[in-house]
This record gives C-alpha cells, sequence and structure tokens, in this order.
C-alpha cells in the first residue's frame, strides 16, 4: 500500500527530521468498503529520540531510498551532542591543569639549593623593587648620615645603617671620594658583583651615582663581625662550635668567588672584619669586588700573601682565610697591637707549633686557653690542618679554597692537602728556592704595609697601640 502522506507533504517532513510514520495495519478482507483515510492534520509523529520503524517497501519492489541530510541537522538528539562536548572539553582542562601542577611541582623539587647561585635582578634581593637611589632617599634613610647611624669606617669608606620607604634595614657604604673610576665603569663593575648571590655572600642590592659621590646599599646583617665577637673587648668567649660553623660557612662565600664565578673574584681583602654574623652565627663574607672601584688604602694581606712579585691571586685570598683560621684557633690578632717591638706575626709565632701539632696531635700549645681545652679533637685537627696548608709561603702550595671546605666539613682527608709535602717542609731544591723568595718577597711587603699605615693612616701624636673602635653592626668594624 502506498503511503498515506501526499509526496510533496512527505519530502517536506523528511527534511525536517521527522521519518515516515508507520504504513498502516492492512484491512482484513471484507465486503465492507474500507475505512476513509486518515488526515494528515491528526496524525501523531514520532517522539524525537525513538528509534523510528524501517520504512515501508515502494510499491515497485525497490529498496527505499535512505533520507538526504540537510546541512545542520541531526537525526541524533542535538542536546546529547552538547553533553558530549562538554565532557570532552571539561577532561581536557582538568588534564591540563593537572600536567601544568605536576610539572610546577617537579621543577620545585629539582630547584638548586642555596649553596649554589640564584641570580637574580639587581635590588630584588631584598625585596627592592629599584636598582638605584638619589642622595636624597639614602640620606633619609641614614638620618642625614648621622653619627648616630654610623656602623663603621675602613679602607673603602664608612658604612651607616638606613631604613628604606619600604621599612627595608640596609647598610649604606659611602665610598671615599677620589676613585679613578668614571661613571660607565662603576656602573659596570656594581652590576657584575649585583649578580652574585649565595648564602655565604652579602648581597648587593642597589647603588647611587651623585656627583663625584658613589654609595653602594647593601643587605644588612645584624649580628656584628668576627671581629667584634672574636677580639671585642669584654666580649665572652665563643665556644668552638660557633668558631667550626663560621669557618665552614665563610670559607664557602670564598670558594664560590673562586670557583664559581666567571670570571673568578679575588677578594684582596679577606680579615675577620669583612666576615659577617648573623643572629644563627652563619658567616657572610663582605666587601669582595670593591678592590675595583674603589681606592682603598688600607690592604690587609699580611706575610707572604703577597707574592715576591707583588701579584695579587687567589691564593693570596687563601692564604689570609688561613690568617682568620688561625684567629679562629688560638684567640689572638693577626698583629699584636699593643706591641710595636714584636717582630713575629700570628703566623710567624704559629708556624713552628702547627707543624707540632700536626705530628703530635696536641693542641694545647696552639688552641685559645680560653676555650679550656672543650673543643672535639678531630674537628681541631681538620683547621689546624686547613691553616698550615693556607700560609705555606709557596702560593702553587696552597689548597683551592673547594678543597678547604671539604676539609673542614669532614667529607675528604686532611692529607689530601698535603700534595705529597710533609707540613712545614719542602720536598726538592725548586721548593726551598720559591720559600727563601717568597718569604724574602713577604717580609718586604709586609714592611712596607706596616710603614705606610703607621706614616699615612696614624693621626700625629696618638699612639699606634690605638686601633678604630667598634660601633654597632656593619662593615670593617675596626682595623687590625
Amino acid at each position: 500500500m502506498s503511503s498515506v502522506f501526499s509526496p510533496p507533504l512527505q519530502d517536506s517532513l523528511q527534511q525536517q527530521g521527522f521519518s515516515k510514520p508507520p504504513p498502516p495495519p492492512k484491512a482484513p478482507v471484507s465486503l465492507s468498503p474500507p475505512p476513509p483515510p486518515r488526515s494528515p492534520s491528526t496524525s501523531t509523529p514520532p517522539r524525537l529520540g525513538t528509534r523510528n520503524p524501517p520504512p515501508p517497501a515502494s510499491p515497485s519492489g525497490q529498496e527505499p531510498t535512505t533520507p538526504t541530510m540537510t546541512p545542520g541537522f541531526s537525526l541524533s538528539p542535538p542536546s546529547s551532542s552538547r553533553l558530549s562536548t562538554g565532557a570532552v572539553v571539561g577532561i581536557s582542562i582538568g588534564g591540563g591543569v593537572f600536567v601544568l601542577t605536576l610539572i610546577f611541582f617537579l621543577c620545585k623539587k629539582k630547584r638548586p639549593r642555596d649553596d649554589k647561585a640564584l641570580p637574580a635582578p639587581i635590588g630584588l634581593v631584598l625585596g627592592i623593587h629599584q636598582s638605584t637611589f638619589t642622595y636624597g632617599e639614602l640620606a633619609r634613610a641614614t638620618n642625614k648620615f648621622s653619627e648616630a647611624n654610623l656602623l663603621g669606617e675602613g679602607g673603602f669608606g664608612f658604612v651607616y645603617k638606613g631604613i628604606l620607604n619600604n621599612g627595608n634595614e640596609v647598610a649604606v657604604k659611602q665610598l671615599k671620594v677620589g676613585s679613578a673610576q668614571g661613571e660607565k665603569e662603576f656602573q659596570a663593575e656594581v652590576n657584575i658583583i649585583s649578580q652574585i648571590h649565595h648564602r655565604n655572600l652579602v648581597s648587593l642590592a642597589g647603588y647611587c651615582i651623585a656627583g663625584a659621590q658613589r654609595l653602594l646599599v647593601y643587605e644588612f646583617v645584624p649580628n656584628n663581625t668576627l671581629e667584634f665577637h672574636l677580639h671585642g673587648k669584654g666580649r665572652p668567649t665563643m665556644e668552638w662550635s660557633l668558631r667550626l660553623k663560621i669557618a665552614v660557612s665563610s670559607s664557602k662565600g670564598l670558594s664560590y668567588l673562586h670557583e664559581n664565578c666567571n670570571p673568578k673574584i679575588i677578594h684582596r681583602d679577606i680579615k675577620a672584619a669583612n666576615i659577617l654574623i648573623d643572629f644563627k652565627f652563619e658567616a657572610k663574607v663582605a666587601d669582595f669586588g670593591l678592590a675595583k672601584i674603589a681606592l682603598d688604602t688600607n690592604t690587609h694581606v699580611f706575610g707572604s700573601g703577597i707574592s715576591a712579585s707583588g701579584k695579587l691571586t687567589e691564593k693570596s685570598d687563601v692564604y689570609s682565610f688561613g690568617v682568620v683560621l688561625l684567629e679562629l684557633i688560638t684567640g689572638r690578632r693577626p698583629v699584636d697591637a699593643n706591641n710595636v717591638y714584636a717582630d713575629d706575626s700570628l703566623v710567624d709565632w704559629a708556624r713552628p707549633l702547627l707543624v707540632q701539632a700536626l705530628e703530635e696531635s696536641n693542641f694545647e700549645g696552639l688552641a685559645d686557653i680560653k676555650l679550656n681545652n672543650e673543643y672535639d679533637r678531630e674537628e681541631m685537627a681538620r683547621m689546624v690542618a686547613c691553616a698550615a696548608a693556607c700560609v705555606r709561603y709557596t702560593a702553587r702550595r696552597r689548597p683551592r679554597m673547594d678543597q678547604v671546605v671539604r676539609v673542614l666539613e669532614g667529607n675528604i682527608s686532611p692529607s689530601d692537602l698535603n700534595q705529597g709535602i710533609t707540613p712545614g717542609h719542602s720536598n726538592n731544591n725548586v721548593d726551598v728556592h720559591e720559600e727563601v723568595s717568597d718569604k724574602i718577597g713577604a717580609r718586604w711587603a709586609s714592611t712596607v704595609i706596616q710603614l705606610v699605615t703607621i706614616d699615612c693612616i696614624r693621626p700625629a701624636g696618638r699612639s699606634s697601640s690605638e686601633g678604630q673602635a667598634t660601633r654597632g653592626n656593619g662593615f670593617e668594624m675596626g682595623k687590625i
């Protein structure tokens, strides 16, 4: 039986997504007339989402044709399609967020520890969002560079405590007028120093150029200097564990300058007054890199730290650090300012005792008597071995600072510092010649430094035994 719909109406319904209605059941053969056909207006279209019955066979016996799809229409429910797309998008976004979170935590876990350098823009070290300051800003921060804010005076200039507008405490170093560097050269050197960041180095936060004035802004280290704690008048005896902690942490800072900076940075002024201490008694080395940007009239390299040629190298820093170790071991100053007639420096006095202590494992004649023998003997032996190696006459026989760090920490044996020679001895005639040559050059350099210090720095009519008073916290607290 043919479809009850007229062809035009049937095509219209198919284009609108409606399938053909099921054929009416065949009426049984009857003599009565057939019922009248149903009007299209009274037909009920099939519900959306239900499976349509197959179309009736055509009278000609041919296969029924599949309804053509009109663009924009679908035989599947549109609401189901939208839900599927939303679910896919949601899963994609969620997966992306999970992957990004996983990458973030993996990168954070693999972040270098703080014994590595973490480059940071100048000024951001202290949360300061500027690298240059005006003279007025620093004058307000230091209360117009008042006497009450003065922390100390050293070879490079005056140091003041300052408080910036954001409340951060800083140390402002006012360099002595007379530097031969121009503005561009000064900025270039400062930018290099400002990129050096290590937990055991004092960070430079900014600078100021105002006419002939040159000022540097550093992080403020609140607990004074090693010189203050070790040699300050009326100070309690520093216990051994703190001395070892300061030796290890300061050696790490100096090792970083030598081994991890390119080009390497030679400090040129290692001394107890340039080793700052925080409240946890971690050491921070200060004033590195200033020898190129400031005029220093008071060099603090003793004995054969200066070679016969007068050239300063990283081995000069190693020698000076050996002197600092001797101060920690013995509690003595590098030069006894109370005895101007004494010919022997701390190194000259300690050398034979170092050899004896290492040979006999007896440190009573060398260790600070104020310690009352309350120290770990193995730790003392390691520090004594490092000091003996650092103050060798021959510069090339001195160890690298990274070796000193590992010995102080107990990671390698002190014998690794000997380089095949017995402490205090030379193994061939070449070493003997170098040792004598260095000793002559050292005596000459030390004498020149002492004469310059006495004749050019000490005011007339002032006793040579008088030293610079220590005030507050900061850099270069007093002269050695």
